[in-house]
């Protein structure tokens, strides 16, 4: 059995953030073992990560999880308190097994696992938001995470056959697709997918620039202002960034489509950036 010194009760405080005497009775139950001690007080609910939940959580990383067959994929955002601890191992391994966890079971309780690794990482944790794809019908799922982990995408491409998931020339349009998500920003698939608020906004904006403009000059304008929205806002007419946006995504969709003579359509996408929930 260890001597429950001082020091050792003044460690189990900065790990756990337990009150002293709270500290003192799990190090005497336990022998003045101090991993054991951290458990007693879990399970007494004594460590509570929302000790430093007054902290901004404005840090962190997107992680992802594709299951084996790319049926399932899982885009997490996990915020720490740091940018230093947004790249410690400890914490990234954090993320990834909260990705694994949320992928196999969107409704996992993740209290403990918070937990844990504040009495570890000892910075406010939060886990804003997640969004999860599950493959119906033929097609998969992909991820990319952006360099230094602060954009992620996931999205979706469906094929009219499984076997066409498997080629090289779908994989790697199935990449591109995520590169140029990460890297373009867009808000929709299609237009046709844009919020009908948003374009009735964007609209309002065109016309109210080209007030004073010849009557039967307006309506052309207005449409060739929001054509250029949907040019930059829309994955499939943005320009293609893989091929300096001489042809657009669509046409790049198309075209892999006819080479192995399937039909292959973009379904959905979703783009995390660290922090942009919190701005």
């Amino acid at each position: 059995m260890a001597d429950i010194t001082p020091a050792l009760v003044a460690q189990l405080r900065e790990v756990s953030g337990a009150g002293l005497m709270d500290c003192k009775k799990a190090l005497t139950q336990t022998g003045g073992d101090l991993q054991a001690a951290v458990d007693l007080l879990r399970k007494q609910s004594k460590i509570k990560g929302e000790t430093r939940s007054a902290r901004d959580a404005r840090e962190g990383v997107i992680a992802q999880h594709i299951n084996a067959g790319g049926k399932v994929g899982l885009l997490v955002e996990v915020n720490c308190e740091t940018d230093f601890v947004a790249k410690n191992e400890t914490f990234r391994e954090f993320a990834d097994g909260i990705a694994r966890k949320l992928a196999a079971d969107p409704n996992a309780n993740l209290e403990a696992d918070r937990v844990d690794a504040f009495t570890k990482i000892r910075e406010n944790i939060q886990i804003p938001r997640f969004h999860r794809i599950e493959v119906q019908g033929s097609g998969c799922v992909a991820a990319y995470i952006h360099t230094g982990a602060k954009v992620g995408v996931l999205v979706e491409v469906g094929a009219g056959k499984d076997a066409t998931t498997q080629h090289d020339d779908f994989k790697q349009l199935v990449r591109d697709i995520t590169l140029q998500i990460a890297a373009a920003s867009p808000v929709a698939v299609s237009r046709e997918q844009v919020d009908p608020a948003i374009i009735a906004k964007e609209r309002d904006i065109a016309a109210e620039q080209v007030k004073g403009k010849p009557p039967q000059a307006i309506a052309k304008i207005v449409e060739g202002k929001l054509d250029k929205y949907f040019q930059t806002h829309c994955l499939l007419d943005q320009g293609f960034v893989k091929a300096n946006g001489e042809i657009t995504v669509r046409e790049q969709v198309n075209r892999v489509a006819k080479q192995l003579g399937d039909d292959i359509t973009v379904r959905r996408f979703v783009r995390f950036q660290v922090g942009e929930r919190a701005a």
